[in-house]
């Protein structure tokens, strides 16, 4: 039976903590826009700055949906599932600011995690409902580790190439909405 919590407690982190893996779920307000679900990895990727507020990496990718929802409408859930011991899962709902490079919170924020390459901004989560449930129908599976593909990319573009991907791949969402605002100086 799944329960809701006040706040992200010391044991509800140190199990987020754990996770190799997060799934990120937003949509636009348009009844006939695309509903986005996005898997996330790495836990060095991802920071509980305190009880009521999260943080992750957002990386350079070949869809903007999550930015671009968020800077809409702000609606976001974020969940994590325990795919090795005991069956769990934790939904984080709330409300999402995208902190790009040119935001004055960025540099204080990115800080907070490993220097990866491609970053495109940091997605803040003002948490508004933390809940668990069973996890029960969630598969085992094996943690082998983490791919390094897209930093590869990232660091063969270089930053000047990124940027270039940016504009053309992530100006806009695939439902017209705007994307990440690329400037001539990230």
């Amino acid at each position: 039976m799944g329960k809701t919590y006040e706040s992200i407690d010391d044991k509800l982190a140190n199990w987020v903590n754990a996770q190799q893996m997060f799934f990120v779920s937003t949509a636009p307000l348009a009844d006939d826009g695309l509903v986005n679900c996005s898997p996330k990895g790495g836990a060095d990727t991802f920071v509980i700055l305190d009880a009521h507020t999260v943080a992750y990496l957002d990386f350079t990718g070949s869809g903007v949906e999550t930015v671009a929802h968020l800077k809409e409408n702000g609606r976001i859930v974020i969940m994590f599932c325990a795919f090795n011991g005991p069956a769990n899962i934790v939904r984080f709902h709330g409300t999402g600011t995208v902190i790009e490079p040119h935001h004055p919170d960025f540099a204080e924020l990115r800080a907070r995690f490993p220097d990866y390459p491609g970053v495109r901004s940091i997605i803040r989560v003002n948490v508004t409902r933390v809940s668990d449930s069973c996890g029960y129908g969630v598969p085992k599976y094996e943690y082998v580790g983490q791919r390094d593909t897209l930093q590869k990319h990232c660091d063969h573009l270089g930053p000047e190439g990124v940027r270039a991907y940016q504009i053309q791949r992530n100006n806009r969402s695939l439902d017209g909405l705007p994307g990440v605002a690329v400037l001539s100086e990230a």
